[in-house]
């Protein structure tokens, strides 16, 4: 790489405003499929107590989408357009899945779900620990905000770790309603 292009990508604290942004438009492409999945799991589990646990989730998670966006620009990083449409294919490409069923839905189809929803926000929490050990030494990021942030995450993985235990266990023991 360019000596001089490299020394012009270095910003406050030294971070590498080139890397940083295709770091958090990795993590904005993420999040518009962690919204759409989670938005779609909630949507097929209307009226439901995995629903009415979710719903509240669902929305944090958008709204951790809309705060990614403000970083962001807060940081000078554009959006590219093209990471957040790959975000939003991925997701609807994830949804195309053998489940050993044809017609209905099969048992596994909760499971898979809520397991793809832990890794979203597991994935949105390791960027948010990222972005508060830079805070460390760049002023533009809050880390009262990323701790706030950090925290309604890991609330959110214990929501949707609850749900897939069940999940699992409705889906996979020999004992459940119905039969195997």
């Amino acid at each position: 790489m360019n000596p001089s292009r490299t020394a012009a990508a270095r910003t406050t604290g030294g971070l590498d405003t080139r890397l940083l942004g295709i770091y958090l438009n990795d993590h904005l492409g993420a999040a518009t499929g962690g919204v759409e999945r989670f938005g779609r799991v909630v949507r097929s589990a209307h009226g439901s107590a995995l629903g009415r646990a979710l719903g509240p989730v669902a929305a944090e998670v958008r709204e951790d989408r809309a705060a990614l966006l403000d970083i962001m620009r807060d940081l000078g990083v554009p959006v590219r357009r093209a990471k957040v449409c790959a975000g939003w294919v991925a997701e609807k490409a994830g949804r195309l899945k053998l489940n050993g069923r044809l017609v209905r839905p099969s048992p596994l189809t909760p499971v898979v779900e809520l397991e793809a929803l832990r890794l979203a926000v597991e994935g949105k929490a390791a960027g948010w620990r990222t972005l508060r050990r830079l805070a460390e030494t760049d002023r533009r990021l809050d880390a009262g905000r990323l701790d706030t942030l950090l925290e309604r995450a890991r609330r959110q993985q214990d929501t949707v770790e609850q749900w897939r235990v069940r999940s699992v266990d409705r889906a996979l023991r020999a004992d459940r309603a119905g039969g195997a």
